[in-house]
C-alpha cells in the first residue's frame, strides 16, 4: 500500500479540498408554459418536450 514520505501541510489538504462545492441547479424556461424546468427533459408543468407533448399532464 501506497504511504506518502512526506506530510503534506494543512494548506494544501485545505486547497485540494476547496474545490468540493455543490453547484446551483441550471433551469431553463419552457418555451411553452414559461416555468422553470431542468433543461432536456420534458417539462413537469405542461408536460412539452421539443415543442410536442410527451407527457400527459392532468
Amino acid at each position: 500500500m501506497a504511504v506518502p514520505k512526506r506530510k503534506h501541510s494543512k494548506a494544501r489538504r485545505d486547497a485540494r479540498r476547496a474545490n468540493w462545492k455543490l453547484s446551483p441547479i441550471t433551469l431553463v424556461p419552457c418555451p411553452q408554459c414559461k416555468k422553470l424546468h431542468t433543461p432536456h427533459q420534458a417539462c413537469r408543468n405542461c408536460g412539452y418536450y421539443d415543442g410536442r407533448e410527451v407527457v400527459k399532464v392532468d
